[in-house]
């Protein structure tokens, strides 16, 4: 059944990406899926994390949301499809601009050992990934499960009042 689940999520993502490139066109720079379907875990009741970076978006997180709406409308069939199989997930995108993730974002903690990235002009999020990497190697950071989840130790030598960048 795993490998029934994996097809129909990448099927999934497939059109996903192409709906993503159809609706941002030129602005489009990254599409990246991250949690359980980044690392290949999803369950039937998964929904699909994505992160979403364009150019030139609108201000705010629900005006970005409801621009993405389009794409789901796009997919709306497919959707149906997964629900006909018994698997019901939904798309749960972040929507950035490259200004912001260049700033950074706790979630790319999340991503950096498990994204799969679709899509990225000019390896902009890889490059965005790799500094991350790189600083927490630095800092001896350390991702530690605990069964189905996990947390990081950021820098295991810290010492009470010491300020770190990652």
């Amino acid at each position: 059944m795993c490998g029934v689940l994996k097809e129909a999520f990448d099927e999934l993502l497939d059109a996903t990406l192409d709906a993503i490139q159809r609706h941002y066109g030129d602005r489009l720079v990254t599409i990246a899926v991250y949690g359980s379907v980044g690392r290949g875990t999803m369950r039937f009741d998964s929904d699909v994390d994505l992160l979403v970076i364009v150019r030139d978006l609108p201000q705010g997180r629900r005006k970005r949301r409801e621009d993405f709406c389009a794409v789901e409308d796009a997919l709306s069939g497919i959707f149906r499809a997964l629900k006909s199989r018994g698997i019901n997930t939904a798309l749960t995108p972040v929507i950035k601009t490259p200004e912001e993730a260049e700033i950074g974002s706790p979630l790319f903690l999340d991503m950096v050992e498990d994204a799969r990235i679709l899509y990225d002009r000019d390896g902009f999020f890889a490059r965005r990934l790799d500094r991350l990497r790189k600083r927490l190697k630095e800092l001896g950071a350390r991702r530690i499960w605990r069964g189905n989840v996990w947390y990081w130790d950021l820098k295991p030598d810290y010492q009470p009042g010491e300020v770190f960048e990652l």
